[in-house]
């Protein structure tokens, strides 16, 4: 049976999600909350379906195909946001289905958004569970992009196979690697934690946001985010731990098997960190040159929401819909470039940018001498094979995929900026969008229950890569 080892997997990851809603019950039972009773009641639900799929489905040696991997990809991450839901549904909150999915797709995700206007007052609960969600999905897509999405070549991920030679495997085993990317994970949120509680963070504040730091997340335990705090070292923090997100989890085990110079001589690490600062100098730049904030400020502001869209994590410590139409735009642009492949971070991510680029150049130099020979290459490789193809497949896919959301939302009835800029940070996975609804200083509540799952499943697709969502929706692909 096709589906057997795919329920069987799903039945796995939902057993352990059952496990990790344990943790925020015990913080409801600490602070008093009667919510704990809707973690364990979800816990026992998600546990009892995740049992009963792995009794169902067990199998010896469970195997999984290119046909089986697109559809566990797809429907784990449904099912696991699905599940995940039932405590926000069952919480004092009284949050609607809707909402509650919402906000669930929002946190495995790691998009950002949020249906919560009332942070301050929310459960100790349900906020550290907003956090280990996007904890969750950031470890999940930094494992996917790994092992997944290479052998299913969605998007041109093939540039990043383990197995192409054997001098490329930092480490011989894949338990092992993926345990070494574990730590790492852990090492970061561990070292975020304490540097947020040393430089002022409440202990329960530092765990909840070093878990969406980390993640690239940026689910926070205050409506205004880092503007709550006003404190330029808490600001740096989370911009240092930001990057460490954006960048290849991979390189960072070959760093620690002794290659050290490999996570900058990565063309994709240079690349990103000098565009951050690119980026970062021009928004400097504007806010002083129009008297908006004053250099210090200008700059420490700029490199904090320069990164924190860039990255998707999606963090505000001012709105910058008050910076003026230039700002607008800037910022929205900029929340479809991403980070790393291999990395926490979503959009289109920099190495498509770059093989697009490669691509171009040696477009022109064959319309310049037509009888020559030229190859793009990345990352001094030759970029042979299907790869550009894939790539450019995936940019005309981002494009479509972005104009029928933001149809789909205007026919909902939202206005020009709400849909348009909803679309973009759904598929992007950014968090706020822009305007007065859903940008930085707004929550997407007030939006209807359909622009809801609209958007839902714009952020499901723009995790996955559009292409692992989309092929499954031909008829094709459930061909025998």
């Amino acid at each position: 049976m096709i589906l057997a080892p795919v329920l069987f997997i799903i039945g796995i990851f939902l057993t352990m999600l059952s496990i990790s809603m344990t943790i925020p019950a015990f913080v409801d039972l600490y602070y008093g909350s009667d919510d704990w009773i809707a973690f364990m009641f979800s816990a026992v639900c998600t546990a009892f379906f995740g049992i009963a799929m792995i009794l169902g489905n067990h199998t010896k040696t469970p195997t999984i195909n290119r046909k089986q991997a697109f559809i566990l990809t797809a429907f784990s991450w449904i099912a696991l946001a699905g599940f995940a839901a039932l405590p926000f549904y069952f919480s004092s909150m009284e949050m609607s289905a809707a909402d509650s999915f919402f906000e669930s797709m929002s946190g495995i995700t790691t998009t950002g958004s949020t249906v919560i206007d009332n942070l301050y007052a929310t459960p100790k609960g349900i906020l550290i569970w907003r956090a280990i969600l996007q904890w969750i999905g950031g470890i999940g897509i930094i494992v996917m992009a790994i092992s997944v999405l290479p052998m299913l070549k969605v998007g041109g991920m093939q540039l990043f196979r383990l197995e192409s030679s054997e001098k490329e495997k930092v480490l011989p085993r894949a338990t092992q690697m993926a345990t070494s990317i574990a730590f790492i994970y852990l090492f970061f949120t561990a070292a975020c934690m304490v540097t947020y509680k040393i430089f002022g963070m409440t202990t329960f504040d530092a765990i909840a946001h070093a878990m969406t730091t980390i993640a690239t997340g940026g689910f926070s335990t205050y409506d205004t985010s880092f503007g709550h705090y006003h404190t330029p070292e808490l600001e740096y923090t989370a911009v240092f731990f930001m990057l460490c997100g954006c960048l290849p989890f991979m390189l960072y085990l070959r760093a620690l098997t002794g290659s050290w110079r490999a996570l900058f001589k990565d063309t994709q690490v240079r690349c990103f960190l000098s565009l951050i600062t690119i980026f970062t100098f021009f928004a400097t730049f504007y806010l002083t040159m129009h008297s908006i904030l004053p250099f210090e400020e200008a700059l420490r502001r700029a490199l904090f929401n320069v990164t924190s869209i860039m990255s998707g994590t999606g963090y505000a410590n001012a709105d910058y819909m008050l910076w003026g139409p230039v700002a607008v735009g800037f910022f929205f642009f900029l929340g479809c470039i991403g980070g790393c492949a291999g990395s926490t971070t979503c959009g289109i991510k920099i190495f498509r940018f770059q093989v697009l680029y490669a691509v171009a150049v040696t477009q022109i130099r064959q319309l310049i001498a037509p009888n020559g020979v030229f190859i793009p290459r990345y990352n001094g490789k030759l970029l042979t094979g299907d790869i550009p193809t894939s790539v450019m497949s995936f940019f005309f896919i981002f494009a479509l995929t972005f104009v029928l959301l933001s149809l789909a939302l205007s026919f909902i009835g939202l206005d020009f900026i709400t849909s348009v800029s909803g679309a973009i940070t759904a598929i992007s996975n950014v968090g706020p969008g822009l305007g007065d609804i859903i940008g930085p200083a707004g929550t997407f509540k007030p939006l209807p229950d359909s622009a809801k799952w609209v958007l839902s499943f714009g952020m499901l697709m723009g995790r996955l890569e559009l292409f692992t969502v989309i092929v499954l929706l031909s008829r094709y692909f459930w061909r025998s």
